[in-house]
Formats: C-alpha cells, structure tokens, sequence
C-alpha cells in the first residue's frame, strides 16, 4: 500500500517538476520578448526625439526667417506711399492694379486710371498670372 501511495507520489511530483520547468521556460521566453520590445520602444523613442529636435530646429529658422521679413517689408508701404507721392503717373498704375484685384474690367481700368488698351490688359493678365 505504501508503495502505491509513495509511487502516485513520485508521480505527482514530477508531473509538478516538468510543469515548473515548462512555466520557467515560458517566462524565460517572456523575458526575453519583453526585453525586445522594450529595445524596440527605446529606439523608436530615439529616433521621435531625432525628428522632434529637426522639426523643432527648422521652426526656429523659420521664425527667425520669417521675423527678418517682416523687418524687411515693414516699410515697403511708406516707400511705395513716397514713390507715388513723387511720380503722379504711377498712382494711376497702382490704383488700375487694385481696381483689377477687385475684378474691374479692362473698359472701367481704362475709363477709372486713364490707360490706355494695352496697359490695361497688361494689368489684368499680370494679375491673372499671379492668380494661377
């Protein structure tokens, strides 16, 4: 009787070795893909981090770009201004090209700005060009 019990015993005992080897290795294996993809995630974070810094980088150039065209252009409007104070002839070209920008056709350029035909059209399909 004995022997029947230490044998059934001896069998539960490595039925429970083999499945604690099984588990061991399962969580070996787990380990290690575990390890993998916290590589994986490590790199990836790299290589955002590479291209935040370049997006960022390129953000501030064009800030600093940007900010030495507006000091550039700030006062185009008083020179134009100055220009059309001192040439009365081209404040009629200017007004043609915002009556233009407005949709006006070459008849009411001609009429309004006193141009001629063919400068009028030069008008319009300078501004079309620039609208395409």
């Amino acid at each position: 009787m004995w022997l029947i019990v230490l044998s059934i015993l001896s069998a539960i005992c490595v039925g429970n070795s083999v499945a604690v080897y099984m588990l061991w290795k399962k969580k070996q294996h787990l380990e290690a893909m575990h390890t993998q993809l916290l590589e994986q995630h490590k790199e990836a974070q790299k290589n955002l981090n590479r291209r935040l810094e370049s997006y960022l980088s390129s953000s501030m150039r064009m800030g600093e770009e940007l900010h030495e065209l507006r000091k550039s252009v700030a006062p185009l409007p008083e020179q134009i201004l100055r220009m059309e104070q001192k040439d009365p002839s081209s404040l009629s070209f200017t007004q043609a090209a915002r009556l233009v920008g407005l949709g006006a056709t070459t008849e009411d350029i001609k009429q309004s700005c006193g141009l001629s035909q063919s400068e009028a059209e030069l008008l319009q399909r300078m501004h079309s060009k620039r609208e395409s």
